[in-house]
């Protein structure tokens, strides 16, 4: 029952091939035959075995037909009459292969251009670590597709060697306290996020201070403008009291002739 269960979900869960990205979903099938212990039929097929191991053929016989079926599964209904004539798992393999992925001299192209463009990757400036990180795992991954081994440590040495300046000292500080050969694709990229959080939040604090500076800078300048203001303001008074002090000085000298008359 546990083995239906598992054979049930699998079909439920396959990557399905339309005809588009084949390198994407030869990783994803390839990895679900591994899982179920099918991949070395799938690659190489298998021998009937010597008379006597009657037991051992309906085995193999079985467990290719298993693999058979998921790739079938696995195929949109457009592509899956390519393989009909295919009897064995290995067989409908190889035929994907020479169809979608190109015999050996065009994978040997494919990947030595793919071998250049992972050799000139570099960050960009104001690229995330994130999206820096997303474009290597790209063509990583379309390399290993192709059948290359791509180890974590090449990888981590290609990343450190090609980050911009802002993380000169992580990659000092990464270089010298561990041991490369043992450190993952992952703990670099933790490491990497953690480091550019601590960089954006000391730029956002720096910020911060800067318009608090300026707006304190623009509150003292309004201020400094009110009491100018108010300055003027009794200036201009004083200005009028001198005048009203002239109006009755003239206003004392008209009453003196009427007093003598």
């Amino acid at each position: 029952m546990a083995a239906n269960s598992n054979s049930n979900t699998n079909s439920q869960h396959l990557p399905i091939f339309k005809g588009v990205n084949y390198h994407f979903w030869n990783l994803k099938i390839k990895t679900l035959f591994k899982s179920q212990e099918l991949w070395d039929l799938v690659e190489n097929g298998f021998l009937d075995p010597d008379e006597g191991h009657a037991q051992r053929l309906r085995e193999n016989r079985k467990n290719d037909s298993k693999a058979l079926f998921l790739i079938q599964q696995a195929l949109d209904n457009d592509i899956l009459p390519r393989i009909s004539a295919a009897e064995t798992s290995h067989e409908a393999w190889e035929f994907l292969q020479q169809e979608y992925m190109g015999d050996k001299k065009v994978i040997a192209v494919k990947l030595q251009t793919l071998h250049r463009d992972f050799e000139t990757l570099s960050m960009k400036n104001n690229e995330s670590v994130q999206d820096y990180m997303s474009r290597v795992s790209y063509i990583v991954n379309l390399m290993k597709s192709y059948g290359e081994i791509v180890s974590d440590e090449i990888v981590v040495a290609k990343v450190l060697r090609s980050l911009t300046n802002k993380f000169e000292h992580v990659v000092a500080a990464i270089e010298e306290s561990k041991d490369l050969s043992d450190y993952s694709f992952d703990e670099l990229m933790s490491s990497l996020l953690a480091h550019e959080d601590r960089l954006n939040g000391s730029h956002e604090k720096i910020e911060e201070k800067v318009f608090q500076v300026k707006e304190e800078a623009s509150f003292s300048r309004e201020k400094s403008a009110i009491f100018s203001g108010r300055g003027r303001g009794r200036g201009g008074f004083c200005g009028r009291g001198r005048g009203r002090g002239r109006g009755r000085g003239q206003f004392t000298e008209t009453r003196q002739p009427n007093n003598d008359m």
